[in-house]
């Protein structure tokens, strides 16, 4: 039986380097942009390394997104601390750069079903982190979890901010900054004054 091959060490400045490369190129021109030549190309180094680190594209597709998904949670970790929770979780979700690259991993994720069950495990760790913490901030300031679903608040706000995104990398702005100020301006209140809701 031969031995594996020897892969990079995960902290080295080249993986990070091709890493980076990969996650510009799906921002940039999508998924279908990414191949083991072209990556090299872009980062300067000889397609040989590429495969020296991954052995394969999916390799180097599910790196860049464990990466990516890591660095998520880590960010949703600290910013659901915030006492502007609701503020705070729209700014994240609307992020062009992420919702792009991710809206990217989704794309993919329909193609390669390498891939398809680590999107979804991570969304939805995302999703259950981000629910508990609107839950806990409803229930600190009296809001009934059963009147205000803190799981529906979390997928209204993921699901509205990563379609205009979307929209808005298509051209349709349509409706967007009236939406926009519309959102803002219930974002500031009453949730995140403390205050709640009326009802009716």
């Amino acid at each position: 039986m031969t031995a594996p091959r020897r892969m990079g060490t995960e902290n080295s400045k080249t993986r990070h380097l091709l890493l980076d490369t990969v996650e510009r190129l799906m921002v940039e021109e999508g998924y279908a942009a990414v191949g083991v030549r072209r990556v090299a190309r872009e980062a300067g180094v000889a397609p040989a390394l590429v495969l020296y680190y991954f052995r394969t594209l999916d390799d180097l597709f599910l790196a860049t997104m464990r990466r990516r998904f890591e660095q998520e949670i880590q960010a949703q970790t600290t910013a659901l601390e915030s006492d502007r929770l609701m503020k705070t979780l729209w700014d994240h979700n609307s992020h062009p750069e992420g919702a792009v690259l991710n809206l990217e991993f989704i794309a993919l994720a329909n193609h390669r079903k390498t891939v398809r069950g680590e999107v979804a495990a991570h969304a939805e760790r995302l999703r259950t982190l981000q629910k508990e913490a609107v839950e806990r901030y409803l229930t600190e300031r009296g809001i009934d979890s059963g009147t205000l679903s803190p799981l529906a608040l979390t997928v209204l706000i993921s699901t509205i901010s990563r379609s205009l995104i979307l929209e808005d990398t298509l051209g349709l702005t349509m409706g967007h900054a009236e939406l926009q100020a519309l959102i803002e301006r219930h974002l500031q209140t009453p949730l995140d004054d403390g205050a709640v809701p009326e009802e009716g």
